[in-house]
């Protein structure tokens, strides 16, 4: 059925109709792989969501164990928890990851999606761009009475841009302390999960190879592909396409825009705990997920600086230097693959930082 999809003016015409704020037949001309993989978001959610939860570039979080021993002391706040690609707060593991959070602190405890099924929550971490993401983020956070007066959060993941996103454009309620496992905040040069040496390439890697080069910074792309929006390739960051389209760009202050608000926004968070996977396969360059860069030499130079050393830290563009003279900085690490921590790694970041 994926292939007729294009093929079949009738089905396209129906897959329009259900995402009225793309224009497929334009997308179809630049993207077909990407057009066809909106049309099936519209047409078959249901087979579109198990395929993207199965494919090579999946993150799917493990489930903990159902008795989780109470930490010695409680925490004050409710936590939010966000998941990470492919994966879903419907999904067993991201359940049992914010039951035991919340147990653990003796708190209330909440997995906010950002749809209200399992299959459109799934397919969102894809086609849902940063921006619409966090804007569903913040209405479900803020529709909550009990995080009405602050909360605590963590991600998994590409989690993490949505608690990142809030905390930049609104913060009220506020975030308390962020606890970013594995975040994506930096961006991403590449997704090594795709790579053509690979023995299982095709779906989701398909359309990355189809639209994150050339086509990366294109308006109507970065309005659809949530990766696409957090993908930084360090030989285009001067490229016109970058500076005004790209979502993360404009996030990280790299275009020029004012960034009062979001610095006075981020300001109000009182600790950030950056996490990063030493052995994380993932996220290139996994230096990222403490705010490190790869620097103008790449390709030829693979050297990533520490994030002291970036221009957004240099430059104080959105509030992280401000963060570290204040204190609110702190850096944890693992030795595992991509959002692979234990049970007890877990419970002492929480137990340390959240309570």
């Amino acid at each position: 059925m994926a292939s007729a999809l294009l093929l079949s003016p009738l089905l396209l015409s129906l897959a329009q109709q259900a995402r009225a704020d793309v224009d497929l037949a334009e997308l179809a001309s630049i993207a077909p792989s990407l057009a066809q993989l909106v049309a099936r978001a519209a047409l078959e959610p249901d087979a579109l969501a198990a395929e993207l939860s199965a494919s090579p570039v999946a993150q799917i979080a493990a489930q903990l164990s159902p008795h989780t021993p109470r930490g010695a002391t409680n925490g004050s706040l409710p936590i939010v928890v966000a998941h990470g690609m492919g994966d879903s707060c419907f999904n067993p593991g991201m359940k049992s990851i914010t039951r035991a959070a919340g147990e653990r602190l003796g708190v209330y405890s909440v997995c906010v999606p950002t749809a209200s099924s399992w299959a459109v929550d799934t397919i969102a971490g894809f086609l849902k761009n940063m921006d619409s993401s966090v804007e569903e983020f913040a209405k479900r956070v803020r529709a909550d009475p009990k995080l009405a007066g602050g909360f605590n959060a963590f991600g998994l993941s590409q989690g993490n841009n949505l608690i990142r996103g809030y905390i930049a454009k609104y913060n009220d309620p506020p975030v308390n302390s962020f606890l970013s496992i594995c975040g994506i905040n930096a961006g991403v040069a590449a997704f090594p999960q795709c790579a053509p040496s690979l023995p299982v390439v095709g779906g989701i890697c398909k359309v990355f190879a189809e639209v994150l080069g050339d086509l990366a910074y294109n308006s109507l792309v970065q309005s659809i592909l949530f990766q696409a929006n957090y993908f930084r390739d360090p030989t285009k960051l001067r490229s016109q396409g970058y500076l005004r389209h790209s979502q993360l760009a404009r996030w990280n202050g790299e275009t020029g825009a004012d960034m009062t608000t979001d610095k006075a926004n981020y300001a109000k968070t009182k600790r950030f705990i950056w996490v990063e996977g030493t052995e994380d396969t993932m996220v290139y360059p996994r230096e990222g997920e403490h705010w490190g860069a790869l620097t103008d030499g790449y390709p030829k130079s693979l050297r990533v600086v520490p994030y002291t050393q970036t221009a957004w830290y240099a430059n104080d563009t959105f509030g992280l230097k401000a963060a570290d003279d204040a204190g609110k900085n702190f850096f944890e690490s693992f030795k595992g693959e991509h959002i692979r921590f234990t049970e007890a790694e877990l419970f002492g970041w929480l137990d340390k930082y959240f309570v």
